[in-house]
């Protein structure tokens, strides 16, 4: 059984107790971080928790502990539960006053939630979907504007993966105003004539930690990077096309609303970047 964390305690996972009026649970007003695992040391802490700095500044949410606290959390979790490879997913929520209200509460009376965990996936560096590659499919965007902040509003993003399950695919890319914004749980990417497409930072997109690193690995690579919107039939055309992110790192996209891009496998600029962004990340987890 996992040793979870919340609110200053270790406990069973089983025993873990959140009040059903914490508003992370009736207001979704919550933000959260995942961080990845690999030979027990956690990738890109700092700029999660950089990311997590921003998010709660932006929603005006006190953080509930200093950042040295929260990195000797996510270590003893891992060590609590024998993580070598896997994920330790933390959310801190405005907390609970004792009722349902749409105003917040007094920051100064009332303390934020904070609860972390850890998940074990075993080959989470050795994914088979990497080698495969991955199918996905284009739907519009509905989500709400403030895509930069790293909220626990997922329920759209989760719908878009069961789209995509119901499809046959594995993902999905959201459309809005004839271009990509990012995938439900990912940063999108083309490579076309030979450069890498990405859309640029702004509130349509999340700022990915994992993003700012494979782009900084790219370009110190001597690959061309190229930040603007791009169509779902420019994604189509495309020489290749992957995505990425914090639990799948680079991951190769194959097959586009049913077209598959070039001949079908991974191509060669996502099959290099997983493999500089795993060796680089290895040399300063911590």
């Amino acid at each position: 059984m996992r040793t979870v964390y919340v609110n200053g305690d270790y406990v069973p996972e089983n025993e873990a107790v959140i009040s059903i009026f914490d508003r992370g649970f009736l207001m979704a007003d919550g933000v959260y971080e995942v961080t990845s695992v690999l030979g027990g040391k956690l990738i890109d802490f700092e700029g999660h928790a950089a990311r997590l700095e921003r998010s709660l500044s932006e929603l005006d949410m006190p953080h509930p502990c200093t950042k040295d606290e929260m990195l000797e959390i996510h270590r003893e979790l891992v060590r609590l539960n024998g993580i070598e490879e896997g994920l330790v997913y933390l959310q801190v929520t405005r907390g609970s006053d004792g009722d349902r209200d749409f105003v917040f509460p007094d920051r100064e009376t009332t303390k934020p939630t904070i609860v972390l965990f850890t998940q074990s996936k075993p080959g989470l560096a050795d994914n088979p979907a990497a080698k495969r590659g991955t199918k996905v499919i284009s739907i519009d965007d509905i989500r709400w504007g403030r895509r930069d902040i790293k909220t626990v509003q997922l329920l759209y993003p989760s719908m878009g993966k069961m789209m995509a399950k119901a499809a046959g695919a594995d993902d999905a890319w959201m459309i809005e105003d004839g271009a990509v914004t990012e995938g439900t749980s990912n940063n999108a990417y083309i490579v076309k004539d030979g450069k890498i497409v990405t859309r640029g930072l702004s509130s349509d997109i999340l700022h990915g930690i994992t993003r700012a690193a494979v782009l900084r690995f790219a370009r110190e690579a001597q690959m061309e990077v190229e930040e603007r919107a791009f169509t779902i039939e420019e994604a189509k055309a495309a020489e290749e096309a992957f995505s990425t992110s914090a639990s799948a790192f680079v991951m190769p996209v194959v097959e586009i609303d049913g077209v598959p891009l070039g001949d079908g496998t991974p191509g060669p600029v996502a099959r290099r970047l997983r493999e500089i962004y795993l060796d680089e990340s290895l040399k300063t987890a911590i």
